[in-house]
Parts: C-alpha cells; sequence; structure tokens
C-alpha cells in the first residue's frame, strides 16, 4: 500500500485545494446576494435567482464533495502512516480540520437560510466571515510544512497578526466602498 503513497498524498491535496476554492467563494456569493437582496425590482429577483444556482452548483458540485473526498484520502493517509497520529503537529492540525469542519457547516446553515430568502447577516459581517477559512488555511499550511521546527508562540502570534491585518483590510475595504459604492 506504501507504493501508493504519493498518488494518495496527490489526491488528497487536490481536493484539498478545491476545497478551500469552495470555501474562499461561497462568503464571497453570499455577500452579492445579501447585497442583491436589497435591490429594487427586477433586479433584485433576477440577482438572488441566479446567485442561489451558482451558490447551489458551487457548494453541492465542487465544496461538499471536495470536503469528503479530501477526508477519504486523509484518512487513507493515515491508515498507511498511523505513526503521524502520535505526532504533535498531526494532533494540531486535526483540530484546525475539526475547525475547518465547523466552519464548513455553519457555511452550510448560511447556504440554506439564503436558499430560503432568509438574510441575518450584513454584508459587512460576511466578508468578516470570509476571512475564517484563509486563517484556518495558513495555519495548517505552516503547522505542516514546519512540523516539529515550529515555534508555537510566534506561530499564534501570526496567526493573531494575520487575523488583524485581514479586518484592518476590511474595514480598508469598508471606507473605500463608503466614499464610492461602485468598487
Amino acid at each position: 500500500m506504501f507504493e501508493y503513497y504519493n498518488y494518495i498524498k496527490s489526491l488528497h491535496l487536490i481536493f484539498v485545494i478545491t476545497w478551500f476554492a469552495g470555501l474562499f467563494y461561497i462568503p464571497r456569493l453570499f455577500v452579492y446576494h445579501i447585497e442583491a437582496a436589497q435591490k429594487p425590482e427586477p433586479e433584485k429577483s433576477i440577482l438572488v435567482s441566479q446567485l442561489k444556482l451558482m451558490t447551489s452548483r458551487l457548494w453541492y458540485i465542487i465544496t461538499w464533495p471536495s470536503a469528503i473526498l479530501a477526508s477519504i484520502f486523509a484518512f487513507w493517509l493515515l491508515f498507511i502512516m498511523p505513526f503521524w497520529v502520535e505526532q504533535d503537529w498531526m494532533l494540531v492540525k486535526l483540530g484546525f480540520v475539526v475547525l475547518l469542519y465547523a466552519y464548513h457547516i455553519k457555511c452550510h446553515l448560511i447556504f440554506r437560510e439564503l436558499q430560503n430568502d432568509v438574510i441575518k447577516w450584513s454584508s459587512n459581517q460576511m466578508r468578516i466571515w470570509n476571512e475564517g477559512s484563509t486563517i484556518i488555511l495558513f495555519a495548517v499550511i505552516f503547522l505542516v510544512i514546519l512540523r516539529d521546527a515550529l515555534n508555537w508562540i510566534y506561530g499564534v502570534i501570526g496567526i493573531i497578526l494575520l487575523s488583524v491585518i485581514l479586518m484592518m483590510g476590511i474595514k480598508l475595504y469598508k471606507r473605500i466602498r463608503s466614499r464610492n459604492p461602485k468598487a
């Protein structure tokens, strides 16, 4: 089974990438949906209908299948290399994967609400929510690449700084957008 390790790892990475692509784009579509719902008719109906279709296709054709396939290949890798579960970096990575699934499921709940024309978030709140998957991605990539060389204190400080920078970027974008609504 070890001779297939690199193929399985490649497939795992491909589906992790497509999963994250879906998680990066779906909140963006949520932002557009929320903003479209505030437009006058007939523009509102046309846009909301199209955005529902786009989010449904993204969610069920790309994002969910990618999450499931990434997980299947991950479990397969752990079956081949069971000693990884004994390593601290892998346990922390698995913690981030649980967090990523929680993020994914919350996105699914938001998706269902929007499909039923229930809007509980502002577009600005959704922009902030959109950064959740980015923070998880940064944490996992650095963790997997650096493994035992990772200084946990610097890693935590780095994630906090990344979060602050992302929030500052969102505030700056909001300020620019308030001056120029077409931005």
